[in-house]
């Protein structure tokens, strides 16, 4: 199986992590000389802290793990493009390269509203997107279909009304 395609399937399988706690099912993965050195989902609601985003807690993790803010040989594998607030975190933390699974068209810090690795930062990570890309989607539109529907419940709508 190709690398990236196995990185790429832990990364998923942290969102299936979030999504069976009622988060956001993304997840996160950073690699160094091919292992995984450290794992991470979203938390946000759990914690309830906005900060504990899947690629945060995975950088955290990773920076613990090796005694270092500099994580320069290292990748990261998240099933969902970074939001502006990830990439910083990635970009200050030195990651090598990106790899993610679905754009994110709301919130997306890699071309989809905005690229930061346009600007003229200390350091720009190289990305690559659309891996796994049916699979990063379909457990966001599950989780996001579910939680339509138990809104709609909540409130007493029903698909008769």
């Amino acid at each position: 199986m190709e690398e990236k395609i196995f990185f790429m399937k832990q990364a998923l399988k942290e969102a299936e992590k979030a999504y069976s706690k009622g988060e956001v099912p993304i997840g996160a993965v950073i690699v160094k000389d091919g292992k995984i050195i450290s794992r991470g989902c979203n938390l946000k609601e759990t914690k309830k802290n906005t900060l504990k985003h899947a690629e945060i807690i995975a950088i955290e993790k990773a920076s613990k793990k090796l005694d270092a803010w500099r994580l320069e040989e290292c990748d990261i594998y998240v099933t969902m493009e970074p939001c502006p607030m990830c990439m910083g975190a990635i970009i200050n933390s030195r990651i090598r390269k990106i790899y993610y699974g679905v754009s994110d068209l709301k919130a997306g810090a890699c071309g989809s509203v905005i690229d930061l690795t346009k600007y003229k930062f200390n350091h720009i990570p190289e990305y690559e997107k659309n891996i796994l890309e049916d699979e990063s989607k379909e457990i966001l539109q599950k989780f996001f279909k579910e939680l339509r529907e138990k809104k709609k419940k909540d409130r007493g709508v029903t698909n008769e009304n």
